[in-house]
């Protein structure tokens, strides 16, 4: 059976008469306009989605401008607190354990991130797909660390968890759980109707993935990333909502690089006192908590351009303990959330995720921060634009 959708618009019509087969003709209400995106009239089938991902070692730097973006002014006491580097001090730039793409399996050649997911910074590639596919992870651990990837929302056999704890399985169904340095793991996760949108959620979800050989220091090692799935007959090739005209993800977390494997390493690295550099001491503790939207402080990422009149849909979400309760605030826009609710401040608790569509009217360079006090004094803030 071939799946043809009809749009319901009185001046465009398609017609499903010499087609010469069985036609399922699906009448969608909405979205009579054209997309800025364009998007298929057929519907998708479902299909097998590869993604070659290895975690890679990387020196990421969370304040690259090497400015407070927010003020356009050098940072300040408050600021280098986080951002200075001394005696004692690692300062912005951290080894990390980071989700990267590649074209295939040899992992000789990164794929280049597309333009609209530049944004996502320190997160690992972001995996699409629509209900009723099967995603392929094909991973490859290029770090000295043990670690693998977990997804949450899909449906996946035991050994494609890729979480280590007793779960009573054999040998066979734990090769998923800690990839060993230098070793390699498929894992295939099925898209079913409950990983997707429900009833009253619009059409597309986000869910995240992230390492679960060591769950804390795993995510604090930045081995984290997103994924959306669109619901059946919703997705474009690329497997995005063909109802949508720009998708933006936000992870907003407290990066605590003192819970890092990779902290002795950072230690050795960037400070000019290693030997007398103590761990336990309070300021050097606070120091290392970077108060980050995917991967930057004080708006050192890539700002988010949109043009007026797009369909936007934000999918945002937070990692770490009990200080990663944030409340992301936009200014000069309202969204709707996915209780059908407007508002421009949503809540998110430590591994929550949220999506929210907007309508970009204003034009304009908008603050996108956490609205939690200290988390503003550190840092947890970026900026978007309107055209």
């Amino acid at each position: 059976m071939r799946a043809l959708e009809v749009r319901a618009c009185p001046t465009r019509r398609r017609p499903a008469a010499s087609l010469g087969a069985v036609v399922l003709i699906a009448l969608v209400i909405a979205g009579c306009g054209s997309s800025a995106s364009g998007g298929a009239t057929e519907t998708v089938a479902a299909r097998t989605r590869t993604y070659y991902i290895a975690a890679d070692p990387v020196a990421w730097n969370y304040a690259p401008s090497s400015r407070d973006a927010i003020t356009g002014r050098t940072f300040d006491a408050q600021a280098k607190v986080f951002v200075r580097r001394g005696v004692h001090r690692i300062g912005s730039t951290y080894l990390k354990a980071l989700f990267r793409q590649y074209s295939d399996r040899s992992f000789r050649h990164l794929t280049a991130r597309p333009a609209k997911w530049a944004h996502l910074g320190m997160l690992g590639p972001m995996i699409q797909a629509q209900v009723g596919d099967t995603i392929r992870v094909v991973f490859r651990n290029n770090t000295r660390l043990r670690i693998g990837i977990h997804p949450h929302g899909v449906l996946y056999a035991k050994s494609s968890e890729g979480a280590l704890y007793e779960d009573a399985t054999r040998a066979a169904d734990k090769a998923d759980d800690a990839i060993a340095p230098g070793g390699s793991h498929t894992y295939v996760w099925k898209v079913p109707e409950r990983a997707g949108p429900g009833p009253g959620d619009p059409s597309s979800v986000m869910w995240m993935y992230h390492g679960h050989t060591d769950e804390v220091a795993d995510q604090y090692a930045g081995s984290l990333g997103a994924m959306i799935i669109t619901r059946r007959g919703m997705a474009r090739p690329d497997g995005s909502p063909k109802d949508v005209d720009r998708e933006v993800a936000m992870l907003f977390m407290v990066a605590d690089e003192n819970q890092s494997p990779l902290l002795a390493q950072n230690i050795r690295r960037y400070t000019a006192d290693p030997a007398h550099t103590d761990p336990d001491d309070e300021g050097f503790i606070e120091s290392n908590k970077m108060h980050m939207i995917n991967g930057y402080v004080y708006a050192n990422g890539p700002a988010v351009v949109l043009r007026r009149g797009e369909r936007v849909r934000w999918y945002v979400m937070s990692m770490g303990n009990e200080v990663d309760l944030h409340t992301p605030h936009w200014h000069g826009y309202t969204v709707t959330t996915m209780a059908g609710m407007r508002t421009d401040v949503v809540s998110l608790l430590p591994a929550e995720m949220m999506s929210a569509d907007m309508r970009p009217d204003n034009r304009g360079i908008w603050l996108l921060h956490c609205h939690v006090a200290d988390h503003i004094l550190a840092g947890m803030q970026t900026r978007y634009q309107v055209r």
